[in-house]
């Protein structure tokens, strides 16, 4: 059993690797973990190239949701998104934020900050910035974000507790979050789940859905609504890698199942964090 450590420098290697790969690769597999199917291209984004702000550059294809077009982002809101990779829903949000707007992107892997700075230079953006570090002790002060959003991410932290603690703790009071991320409904068999391409890939790291939202009431958010939901479909030429015909059979028939949701809550109004200058 890989500790937080191991299992975070296990995810940084791999998006470190999918920086340099295609969108065509990345959308192949399971959040870019590798292993193309031949059964289907596309397993969990969602299509961005509809909506204003999309840039073809920044989009890897890593997502499962589209959480900018539930993040109610207005004019002049700044904006954090949460494991920003190569600046795609920050573009995205900074047309909806707008040019008195800010948006700021906040990543781990190096090689993804380093794409997406050339994106916004390219762009020539400067109302986007991206700043390296954990999104469980964001570079980023306390009561400052209008919007929290991210985009298949928290789904590869072991501990989403410190990081929904840390969404809170940046939030301004009556701010709030909308979040796609992987969730699971009954038991995912255990190959699966111990695979580190797998979990590089988005399923393993993923937790139930329930507790998944008990997290979120815990840390004293309100107003916790699902708004969109939808079931994950791993092919059969994927599952092959790590399970038998039978234990395939088994798991298709278990009514156990992996789901792409994109969560809303709110920091209430009330609510302040010590050393945050508002109490």
């Amino acid at each position: 059993m890989k500790n937080e450590n191991e299992l975070k420098e296990l995810v940084r290697q791999k998006y470190s690797e999918i920086a340099l790969q295609d969108k065509e690769t990345n959308q192949s597999s399971c959040c870019g973990a590798g292993g193309c199917s031949t059964e289907v291209y596309n397993i969990m984004s969602d299509d961005y190239t509809t909506l204003e702000g999309y840039n073809p550059d920044a989009d890897l294809g890593l997502g499962c949701g589209l959480p900018t077009e539930f993040a109610q982002i207005k004019a002049g809101d700044v904006v954090v998104d949460l494991g920003s990779g190569a600046g795609n829903d920050c573009f995205v949000a900074r047309n909806l934020a707008g040019p008195t707007g800010k948006v700021i992107g906040v990543d781990f892997t190096p090689a993804m900050i380093d794409k997406a700075r050339k994106n916004a230079e390219k762009l020539n953006f400067h109302n986007v910035e991206f700043r390296q570090g954990d999104i469980e002790n964001m570079p980023i002060s306390a009561n400052v974000a209008d919007v929290v959003i991210s985009n298949c991410v928290l789904n590869l932290v072991p501990n989403k507790d410190a990081v929904i603690k840390d969404i809170f703790r940046v939030l301004k009071p009556g701010g709030h979050f909308s979040i796609s991320d992987v969730v699971l409904v009954g038991s995912l068999p255990e190959k699966i789940r111990n695979a580190a391409e797998m979990y590089a890939g988005c399923v393993s790291g993923a937790v139930q859905k329930q507790i998944y939202l008990e997290l979120i009431e815990l840390n004293e958010f309100s107003n916790i609504t699902i708004q969109k939901e939808k079931a994950i479909v791993i092919p059969n030429d994927i599952l092959i890698n790590y399970l038998t015909e039978d234990e395939i059979t088994s798991y298709n028939n278990s009514g156990a199942g992996i789901f792409s949701v994109t969560v809303f809550a709110q920091k209430p109004v009330a609510a302040c964090v010590p050393g945050g200058g508002c109490c």
